[in-house]
């Protein structure tokens, strides 16, 4: 989904920097062999008080030399400015890391090549992305008004009985076949190219279902001599640091996110007291955004500046954030984000299939409906960028932007209509377990008696704790089985018996192969370990995806109907355990963990990185004091001087 460019907001000012780079390139640059010049971006900020760019200015110099030492240190964030740097000192190649390139790098008319940030628009667009780019944002807002159901609980059905000429239109599109339209001037290249070590920031925001894949990716990216930043929730930073993976911490507490989207039910509040709650978690996590692409590291105080940014899509800004920086952008994310025909939205309720794509176009249409202020403020303030349309499909949709999703493609394999964009690499497991040592009494709990139920509901909050575990107690007892209880956030269980072992925190990868079957909230990562292990599942979902990977379990027959949690009973969950201990349901469980074992999504993730990166890449240079940063004396004062409570004024 996309605009054409014609009458993108951003095409005036974008074509009014090119015009002003391309006449500094006439000026400074001289036609050389490209063999022996390396093309070096400068960013030079403005002297203007109020709110500056970071990128008013981009400046190519032509170095004479090939350069081999690594670049460690970028930048240095400086407040809202970036200030004039030295040349790059060096770079080095990750060893024997050959990719196929997927973007040709533009020329311009001096000569010298360059690639577009990730974040610009591809121009690769299937008929109904066209169809829709034609839509007023009159018509864009009508659409949702006529389609688009808000229930009391806050979740969004679109629902298709209901006349509307704009969506008929769209609908008569499907369904798509064959590929998409390809422009001329994206052709992609089947030439090598060397991955040069990067800076990469990655921005997550969710619990640790969700930070935890992307530390497994963190990992595996510093193997080839990437320099890793995981930027997400303080409370996970003893996770992250502990992986030997850098941490920034992000605005938004994931407890608070995960309250409010369990009342909430979906992406609409649900009652006025939401709203305040939703607006300053937005809020804190939009503004930490640049800092973590750009401040230096918190406790060394080494420099840093993203060079490239992997994000998922709650961390709403990614895009801005690399627009301003002119840095690629690639999209990960554990649920489908990106409009298909085969499914719904994850977000949405739509009971005619024909809605399926649609639902994907409205969700977005509806997040950017409710980010927009922020966003455009967040643009301008700190960017120093210009606002963005009110309906326009550039923010609401990553349909333009590369994207890997993070779960086995024999549960859910692509869909048809997914372009060469879009990735599905499998799951990415961080493999906890293997280190776990486990409490001799819990050990010996496990041998003494048949196989248990582990029943566990991870980040989800729960209303009332006692009557979840008084419900699951009496389902364990009716259908004669022992259970484990992962007390979680929301204090499942209260106190231990024969038949019940409570569990405050143990690596599911290590635990669910002692189990016979598993019952929790439908976390993708929970389910992934789930799957893995060959366990039959039945999930309670609480919000979001839950639902989404409860149907797909369902429809696998790995697992009954998915319960919600506000219909749980005795007799619905006594049922569910009834048939998950059926034979061919195990069956069918261990023949799916067969596959996803011989998968590696870690490394197809990374590959999926390196491979959608561009040709070129507009690498940040130093700051004009890198040879002049603190020793470690001085840096015990900075540190000092910023927790000290008195102003220290000239001395």
């Amino acid at each position: 989904m996309g605009s054409n460019g014609s009458d993108h907001p951003l095409k005036d000012y974008v074509e009014e920097k090119g015009l002003r780079r391309r006449k500094k390139l006439d000026k400074d640059s001289e036609q050389t062999d490209p063999i022996d010049q390396s093309i070096e971006v400068e960013y030079r900020s403005s002297e203007e008080e109020s709110n500056s760019s970071f990128f008013d200015k981009v400046e190519y110099q032509q170095s004479t030399t090939l350069r081999q030492s690594s670049v460690k240190e970028i930048s240095q964030y400086s407040k809202r400015d970036v200030t004039p740097s030295p040349p790059r000192q060096s770079l080095d190649h990750c060893p024997s890391a050959p990719v196929s390139t997927c973007r040709k790098p533009l020329v311009d008319d001096s000569g010298i090549s360059y690639s577009k940030s990730m974040t610009d628009k591809k121009k690769i667009q299937w008929p109904h992305d066209l169809k829709l780019d034609r839509l007023s944002e009159s018509e864009k807002k009508k659409l949702i008004v006529e389609l688009v159901r808000i229930q009391n609980d806050g979740t969004v059905e679109v629902d298709l009985n209901k006349n509307s000429p704009a969506a008929s239109e769209l609908l008569d599109l499907q369904p798509v076949e064959g590929p998409p339209i390809i422009f001329a001037d994206t052709s992609f290249s089947d030439s090598k190219k060397i991955i040069p070590r990067l800076q990469i920031c990655m921005l997550v925001v969710g619990t640790r279902g969700d930070v935890q894949p992307f530390l497994a990716i963190a990992k595996r990216l510093q193997e080839f001599g990437h320099r890793v930043r995981l930027a997400t929730h303080a409370n996970f930073s003893t996770f992250v640091r502990s992986a030997g993976v850098d941490f920034f911490p992000l605005g938004g507490d994931p407890r608070v996110l995960a309250g409010y989207m369990a009342r909430n039910k979906g992406l609409i509040p649900s009652g006025p007291g939401e709203i305040s709650i939703q607006r300053k978690q937005l809020k804190a996590i939009i503004e930490s955004l640049l800092p973590a692409c750009t401040q230096p590291d918190m406790e060394t105080g080494v420099p840093f500046r993203a060079q490239a940014i992997i994000a998922n899509p709650p961390a709403y800004g990614h895009a801005h954030v690399a627009e301003a920086l002119g840095v690629p952008l690639h999209i990960f994310f554990t649920m489908p984000w990106t409009p298909t025909y085969e499914f719904p939205h994850p977000l949405a309720r739509v009971p005619q299939s024909a809605g399926y794509w649609l639902s994907y176009i409205l969700v977005d249409l509806l997040i950017w409906w409710g980010i927009r202020s922020y966003i455009n403020d967040f643009r301008k303030r700190k960017l120093n960028l210009p606002p963005i349309a009110y309906f326009s499909t550039y923010n609401g949709s990553i349909s333009h932007l590369p994207t890997a999703y993070m779960w086995s493609p024999h549960l859910v394999p692509k869909p048809s209509d997914w372009g060469p964009l879009v990735d599905v690499v499998g799951y990415c497991f961080l493999n906890l377990g293997s280190k776990y040592q486990p409490h001799e009494d819990f050990v010996q709990w496990i041998q003494k008696g048949t196989a248990p139920i582990y029943i566990g509901f991870g980040s989800m909050p729960l209303d009332d704790p006692k009557k979840t575990t008084d419900i699951i107690l009496e389902a364990l007892k009716d259908t004669r089985q022992r259970g484990i209880l992962d007390r979680g956030w929301g204090g499942l269980g209260n106190e231990a018996r024969d038949n019940i072992f409570l569990l405050e925190d143990c690596p599911h990868d290590w635990l669910f192969p002692q189990c016979s079957a598993v019952v929790h909230h439908g976390g993708a990562g929970t389910t992934a370990t789930g799957l893995k292990a060959g366990c039959p599942t039945t999930i309670i979902p609480f919000f979001g995806d839950q639902l989404f990977w409860g149907d797909r379990i369902q429809a696998r027959e790995l697992g009954p109907a998915p319960i919600p949690i506000s219909q749980l009973s005795v007799e619905k969950l006594s049922n569910a355990i009834k048939f998950m201990l059926k034979p061919e349901v195990k069956s069918r469980a261990m023949e799916l963990a067969k596959l996803i074992e011989n998968e590696d999504g870690v490394a197809a993730a990374v590959d999926a990185f390196h491979q959608h990166l561009p040709a070129e890449l507009p690498l940040p240079t130093a700051t004009p004091d890198r040879d002049n940063d603190p020793n470690p004396l001085q840096w015990f004062f900075i540190q000092i001087g910023r927790w000290c409570c008195q102003p220290c004024g000239g001395v």
